[in-house]
């Protein structure tokens, strides 16, 4: 069996009260040591300038503009003109008196003056701080003050968020930058809380009037600051520092230097995950590492196949849902085909899936299948993808087989956390025995498990199983601000994901489980689902109520014990009449109970997919007979799930049809 790990150090017993430990395991280019670094890579601002250097005509950015009712073709500058603007912008913060290490704030979609923004950050030292306001009500004010911005760059649509009353931070703010044009309602509103306010123009003009030499940053300092959301409370920063982001894209290069097929400089991204996120921005900074191109999508997520015939891409990334609604397109496309069509699709998937198995490359497995059919599908994808990338939850074995057919392309698989510089293992391309894994560890990563005996997990088991451990060059500092958070991170050196991980025989690691009651959902949220049942519980139709969800769904669903006497009046009401168990089957009374879970879910102010799509009334309450809860009546999750699982997936069988 070949392995794709390395184990460095062997795990022991549990000693002390101490959990038992797994072995530790390295990626096969980190068999002795972690290489060294690129000499000419120790920050994220090296990234940009020696690419000036090396490219400085190459495309770099890209994004397309509105006119005449529509989207135009992509536009485009190059590393030289973007370069240009990142000294002009990281002058007019200089002359504004941002100092190193001041936080300046970057909010909105993806375009190209997030990354200008971003790299004058880096080339003066300043620390740049994205706000990202799906982290639920009050983020970006949240984070203003926690983080203590005084600048902050912003796209048009999202400045009266900053201005807005309940956004109290604000006042603290020195300036505003619009990422285009600026309203004169907007300039009288910033002046009146004594912000001063330019447009992107006005500002890089400053820059020009104002010319300030770069002031590089060393690796230890801190490049940016991520807040990501918490099982609770507020937000929590994570520190990555120009080291982290170094070694991240340093790492990526030795690795895709191991297969056949590079990364060139005429390599395309479509970029429409959010850079607040750190498998955008890691991705981006690897491009433009390579002097490649990186195009932004028009900002509808619903009409992404439009951006993707324009760019032509061909690195495509994503979270879990994207590729599901792929597969949903193209099995949707051949459900119109006829019969015969369609068994000679299924005859020719079932080929190539097989001679794959078999060891051999997906372009080689069968060029008579992508003649025949799987073209089609790549078209679908603009034509030109050639390697495709899945993060932030687990993608499904169904889906990721049926991509690494029919895709034309590489398909992998990574894991990792925002703490972890987005990669904490990674998968292999074409290696069949990956799908469903999401790989072996990252090249300046080590990775163990530690048993958790609650859950019955032991790394030194067999299976061995635990919570996955993390530590390694490309892993955060601490969460800024939160040394008590940080320790509990931390223990023995070792970052603790609360992730539950099995380590395959071969060194590729599987996520089986979540350590906490918090779960990730297909498109990568976290859903702390014993909060929601705190909020949804409130609902006068809900006696009890169970959140489901995971990470191969995008979507939450939820068993109700209704009310017994606000149904029965519900039911009066409405001229029916029955028991509970009875009335349990009534459709009306489905849709009612999902009304209410959803004013409950406004009124609380939950972000969208915290919303429950879908129940399964339930007359009898949650009981320890039945195994479901403790003495204590804390719910046994798995128990619950066992038990309600083929109604579950019904459910979810019903709601996907719906959504055809």
């Amino acid at each position: 069996m070949e392995m794709f790990a390395v184990m460095v150090e062997e795990g022991s017993e549990d000693r002390d009260g101490k959990p038992s430990v797994g072995p530790i395991y390295r990626n096969i280019l980190s068999k002795n040591d972690f290489p060294p670094p690129d000499p000419e890579l120790s920050t994220a601002w090296d990234v940009l300038r020696v690419s000036v250097e090396k490219y400085p005509r190459n495309r770099m950015l890209g994004w397309r503009e509105f006119s005449d009712g529509k989207f135009g073709p992509y536009l485009w500058k190059t590393y030289k003109e973007v370069y240009e603007e990142v000294l002009h912008v990281g002058s007019a913060l200089r002359a504004s008196g941002a100092k190193p290490g001041s936080r300046i704030g970057i909010y909105g979609s993806n375009c190209p003056q997030w990354i200008v923004a971003m790299e004058a950050c880096s080339a003066h030292s300043l620390i740049c701080v994205p706000l990202y306001d799906t982290l639920g009500p009050g983020a970006v004010n949240f984070i203003i003050g926690h983080a203590e911005i005084d600048f902050v760059f912003v796209q048009d649509k999202k400045v009266k968020e900053i201005l807005n009353p309940e956004c109290t931070h604000a006042k603290r703010l020195k300036l505003i930058v619009c990422f285009t044009s600026l309203a004169e309602e907007v300039k009288k509103k910033s002046a009146s809380i004594e912000i001063k306010s330019y447009s992107w123009n006005e500002f890089q003009h400053m820059g020009k009037e104002h010319p300030s030499e770069p002031l590089p940053p060393q690796p230890f300092n801190i490049c940016t600051i991520m807040y990501t959301s918490g099982t609770s409370g507020d937000p929590k920063g994570v520190i990555l520092t120009h080291e982290n982001i170094a070694l991240n894209v340093r790492g990526v290069d030795l690795f895709l230097g191991q297969f056949e097929d590079k990364m060139t400089a005429d390599d395309v991204y479509i970029s429409f995950l959010p850079l607040a996120h750190v498998l955008d921005r890691m991705i981006e900074e690897y491009f433009f590492h390579n002097g490649a191109s990186v195009g932004y999508y028009h900002g509808d997520i619903n009409e992404l196949r439009d951006d993707l015939m324009e760019l032509r891409p061909t690195f495509l990334a994503g979270v879990p849902r994207v590729f599901e609604r792929i597969r949903e397109g193209v099995i949707k496309a051949l459900e119109e085909l006829n019969p015969v069509r369609r068994r000679a699709f299924d005859i020719l998937y079932q080929y190539k899936l097989a001679w794959m198995n078999l060891g051999f490359k997906h372009k080689n497995a069968s060029w008579l299948a992508d003649l025949l059919a799987f073209r089609k599908v790549k078209a679908r994808l603009g034509g030109r993808i050639r390697l495709i990338v899945s993060g932030a939850a687990p993608l499904s074995s169904e889906v990721e087989e049926f991509l690494r057919v029919t895709s034309c392309a590489y398909v992998v698989q990574g894991y990792g956390l925002t703490e972890t510089c987005g990669l904490a293992t990674v998968g292999f391309p074409d290696e069949m025995c990956m799908i469903g894994t999401v790989g072996s560890p990252f090249v300046y990563s080590e990775l163990r498990l530690e048993e958790v005996p609650e859950m019955g997990y032991n790394p030194l088991g067999d299976p061995s199983c635990g919570e996955i451990c993390v530590r390694g060059k490309t892993t955060f500092t601490g969460y800024y601000k939160n040394p008590e958070l940080t320790a509990e991170a931390f223990k023995d050196g070792w970052f603790h994901t609360g992730d539950i991980g099995e380590m395959l025989p071969n060194g590729v690691v599987k996520i089986i489980d979540r350590k906490k009651n918090l779960i990730k959902l297909s498109q990568g949220e976290y859903v702390a689902v014993e909060c929601l049942e705190k909020f949804y519980g409130i609902t006068p139709i809900v006696e009890d109520i169970w959140v489901y969800g995971d990470s191969f769904r995008s979507m939450l669903v939820a068993v109700v014990v209704p009310h017994e006497e606000n149904t029965k009046r519900w039911a009066y009401q409405n001229g029916h009449r029955g028991s509970l168990s009875e009335l349990c089957f009534l459709k009306q009374l489905q849709d009612n109970v999902l009304l209410q879970l959803k004013s409950t879910a406004e009124r609380t102010k939950l972000r969208g997919f915290e919303y429950i799509k879908g129940i399964i009334l339930e007359p009898q309450p949650f009981d320890a007979e039945r195994d479901l809860v403790t003495a204590t009546l804390k719910k046994k999750r798995d128990k619950l799930h066992k038990y309600y699982k083929v109604k579950i997936d019904e459910l979810h069988q019903k709601l996907s049809a719906g959504r055809r």
